[in-house]
């Protein structure tokens, strides 16, 4: 009973971890270690890989515009308060991951429009 605990604990543990199963988009993940692994994947990893990172990318996107409309609805004399400078803080924080994972993702595309993988669906506005 104790070893079925601490096995199901463990999983949990590991399946929380960023770096412990995570095979899904990452704007911190270094751009070596991308470049490296991207060499030996095949062209359905790469196309699932760069898939994910659009997905990624348009939530992040979806979610910037969310803020965008919160700060607009602002009133123009409580531009310089907290909530104000808080959206500010997080547009600039959303800016800065999509700028990350758009960076990663083009790296996934090229590798798979070098392999002459289908690239039908991964355009990115």
């Amino acid at each position: 009973m104790k070893k079925t605990i601490i096995s199901l604990l463990a999983l949990a543990l590991c399946l929380t971890l960023p770096s412990c199963g995570k095979k899904g988009a990452d704007a911190t993940k270094p751009i070596d270690q991308i470049k490296a692994e991207v060499a030996k994947m095949d062209v359905s990893q790469l196309h699932d890989m760069a898939l994910s990172y659009k997905d990624t990318i348009l939530s992040k996107q979806t979610d910037l515009e969310k803020v965008t409309t919160k700060l607009k609805t602002i009133n123009p004399t409580e531009l310089l308060g907290a909530k104000a400078v808080d959206l500010k803080k997080q547009m600039a924080d959303i800016e800065r991951s999509v700028s990350a994972l758009k960076e990663r993702f083009e790296i996934y595309y090229d590798q798979l429009k070098q392999k002459g993988g289908n690239l039908t669906g991964l355009e990115i506005k």
